[in-house]
């Protein structure tokens, strides 16, 4: 898409912020994270007999964009199996819904500390672009490592507001696909929902924007599939932010 320079984006025209999801949107880490989840399932699957190993489309189908355990539990029920929940600091080496999720955090912090963490480009120039044209931005991410992770990518200065799973069980707001995180840092940034802009490459946080009232839903294909993120209620879906520029 080709913009005049001091055009207003079609998908922006009458926007007053942008919310955007972190992983896969604006760091590679979504790709960490399918590596952490599948460390840490084909490890426990190993010890289960008569289940079905983990897939790759099992990350896409029941983990990708939730809190992560969330992502523990509808994993394990994609494979009838029941755990008991444990402590939330459970030791990560106990077969719990909370300590295999402490068990794939600890995973994904090794990998993000051994290859640090690069942005996309294309998602900083959009970033820089919104900026200038005096849009107000918000980071609204499923992960705890949000703070983490931003600040390994070098992006902690562009966002004066970010929630993120800490945040969110703090405030006893729900998970995506619920639309509540995304309408709390609207409220923080003092925008109302339906003007803002919500960014991401998760069905279940496309599914969040669509059950908001926000001014539109940009999804970006990092595999879950262009068609997939359009039927999930995505306005409209690009392969890199910076075709939007």
């Amino acid at each position: 898409m080709t913009e005049l320079p001091n055009s207003t984006p079609p998908s922006w025209t009458g926007a007053a912020a942008i919310l955007f999801d972190l992983d896969g949107v604006l760091t590679p880490t979504a790709i960490v994270h399918e590596r952490a989840w599948q460390e840490l399932f084909d490890g426990f699957l190993a010890a289960v007999p008569g289940v079905p190993g983990y897939r790759e489309s099992d990350y896409f189908d029941h983990i990708d964009g939730k809190p992560r355990f969330d992502g523990v539990r509808d994993f394990l029920a994609s494979r009838n199996i029941v755990l008991p929940e444990g402590p939330l600091d459970d030791d990560p080496a106990h077969n719990t819904v909370h300590g295999l999720g402490n068990r794939k955090n600890k995973v994904f912090n090794d990998i993000v500390e051994a290859g640090g963490v690069k942005p996309y480009e294309g998602s900083v120039r959009f970033i820089d672009a919104a900026l200038a044209r005096g849009l107000k931005v918000a980071v609204v991410s499923s992960s705890r490592n949000a703070t983490a992770v931003l600040k390994a990518a070098g992006l902690s200065d562009y966002f004066p507001v970010v929630v993120d799973g800490v945040l969110a069980v703090a405030e006893g707001l729900p998970g995506k696909p619920s639309p509540a995180t995304y309408e709390y840092a609207a409220r923080l940034l003092g925008v109302p929902s339906e003007d803002c802009v919500v960014v991401e490459d998760a069905v279940s946080g496309v599914q969040a924007g669509r059950a908001g009232r926000f001014h539109s839903v940009i999804g970006v294909d990092r595999g879950a599939g262009r068609q997939t993120l359009l039927d999930a209620g995505a306005t409209l879906v690009v392969n890199d932010l910076e075709e939007l520029l």
